[in-house]
């Protein structure tokens, strides 16, 4: 076993455990911190597969602005006692479990529709360039690419009825 498979071995298992810390953990807070213990070891496991650009928008992207932006949301919002959260998460299950199988089926249908390429073969070039990161979001992978972004528009359009419904 040389280093790096370690390296790797070491940092997905920090990756998973984290990932797992994020949804067991109680307080918001902790919560948080899983998340940033998390980004980071996907920005290690970038690194290790020679893809520096993608490890270094993963440092200052996710680990660093969205974080900040988690984190104020939780400080600012006033979430009440647990009964009160309770009551609005029970009222909501159905739809919740719809698009949860929804965005479930749609994974499933973009992951069975991509080749799944050995490594080093059709994969990107050695250091993760621009170009090749360009040219596999928008030539190769133009459906999952786009199913992000209507993942990103739902989740904005949430923001904006939580931030109205706060102002009423």
């Amino acid at each position: 076993m040389n280093l790096e498979l370690v390296l790797f071995t070491i940092l997905g298992a920090l990756a998973i455990g984290s990932a797992i810390g994020v949804i067991a953990v109680r307080s918001p807070i902790s919560a948080a911190m899983s998340l940033v213990v998390h980004f980071i070891a996907l920005a290690g496991l970038y690194l290790t597969l020679n893809a520096m650009f993608m490890a270094a928008i993963q440092v200052l992207v996710y680990a660093g602005a969205i974080m900040v932006l988690v984190v104020f949301v939780i400080m600012l919002l006033n979430l009440g006692s647990e009964e009160k959260l309770r009551e609005r998460f029970t009222s909501r299950q159905g739809v919740g479990i719809t698009m949860s199988i929804l965005l479930g089926a749609a994974i499933v249908f973009t992951i069975t529709r991509v080749a799944f390429n050995a490594p080093g073969e059709g994969g990107l070039p050695s250091g993760g360039s621009v170009q090749a990161i360009g040219k596999a979001l928008f030539v190769d992978y133009v459906y999952p690419f786009e199913m992000v972004s209507l993942i990103l528009l739902a989740a904005v359009v949430g923001a904006v009825v939580l931030a109205k419904r706060h102002v009423e």
